[in-house]
């Protein structure tokens, strides 16, 4: 009996559970389409049309059995996207590399129900007509994403070349990834490390959770900030990229991000308003995808997250009996 793909992952995706370990991605995709040759199979990983959590996933990238794969199936009339003049943070540019500083509420590339306001539509406004031709035409240029509400920086290959290699960098993990997080409570230590297998809800798709079975993943935390026992600002840097890794993480503390509803945020009298999750990627480091040269990239702390700290630090001075200048 063929393996078939557990579920839909949104309009044009496929959910694929893997039934066994493969020292490459692309020979475990291979009996999932029996109907296509194993050269049409490549395609989609040299399409950047597998991704494995929040990453496209390399061909030559060993997997495991129980691992989920989404892929995301060629339409059967590619009608490329429209370039739109949307605003665009960017930190660095070169020839092949594009860095920028992802807003809050932009969705990364089109999906069911979005509309024409993806970073991917920027993109290729920004860029050029000639960045349809790396990758995905859906994901044009995108190695990585960012959830809707996260900000901070994110990495865009202009060129193919570049393309391949930052597929390589994030799908070997050879990037480093910071990010600041405000979270529910105080935690009882000054920092610490989670070491929790992250993997899809047995009940709600849609969300992921610690369960037994999971991906490792590994996140490293400290306290940068104290508001009273309420909140408290967090530095994290992950060391695996699963979906929703920090947001699973430290709702498993016991400490959910503030405005972070999906998992366990509920605002009670005295929360500042907060309207987003408040999670910021605030640091990248990688090489360069064609000089190899080290790079680091750093956003500045949003707006709405300045002003949420601001809101706490006022309101526990006020508590205490101190004053706020």
């Amino acid at each position: 009996m063929k393996p078939e793909p557990e579920e839909t992952a949104g309009e044009g995706a496929l959910e694929i559970v893997l039934e066994r370990d493969s020292p490459r991605a692309d020979k475990a995709l291979v009996p999932f389409f029996p109907q296509w040759s194993r050269s049409r199979v490549q395609t989609l990983f040299t399409e950047g049309r597998v991704w494995r959590d929040d990453a496209a996933l390399a061909k030559k990238k060993s997997v495991r059995a129980g691992e989920v794969l989404t892929v995301y199936l060629p339409p059967e009339r590619v009608s490329a996207l429209r370039p739109v003049a949307l605003p665009l943070a960017v930190l660095y540019e070169d020839a092949d590399l594009l860095v920028l500083n992802k807003d809050a509420g932009r969705v990364v590339h089109p999906g069911s129900g979005t509309g024409e306001n993806t970073l991917a539509h920027a993109l290729l406004h920004h860029c050029g007509p000639a960045l349809a031709e790396v990758g995905s035409p859906e994901r044009p240029g995108i190695v990585h994403r960012l959830d809707k509400d996260t900000t901070g920086v994110m990495a865009v290959a202009k060129t193919p070349r570049a393309y391949r290699r930052l597929v390589e960098i994030f799908s070997e993990r050879q990037c480093e990834k910071a990010y600041t997080a405000l979270g529910r409570g105080l935690p009882a230590a000054a920092g610490g490390e989670i070491r929790e297998p992250v993997g899809r809800h047995p009940v709600q798709r849609h969300r992921m959770a610690v369960v037994p079975g999971g991906r490792p993943a590994l996140s490293r935390w400290r306290v940068a900030e104290r508001f009273g026992d309420c909140f408290a600002l967090l530095d994290v840097a992950i060391h695996t990229g699963r979906t929703h890794q920090i947001r699973v993480h430290m709702a498993w503390l016991g400490h959910p991000l503030a405005g972070d509803t999906v998992y366990g945020y509920r605002a009670r009298p005295g929360d500042p308003p907060f309207p987003r999750v408040m999670l910021h990627a605030r640091r990248l480091a990688f090489a360069h995808p064609v000089s190899g040269t080290p790079m680091e990239f750093t956003a500045p702390q949003p707006d709405d997250l300045q002003a949420a700290c601001a809101a706490l630090r006022a309101g526990n001075a006020l508590r205490s009996g101190r004053s706020v200048r």
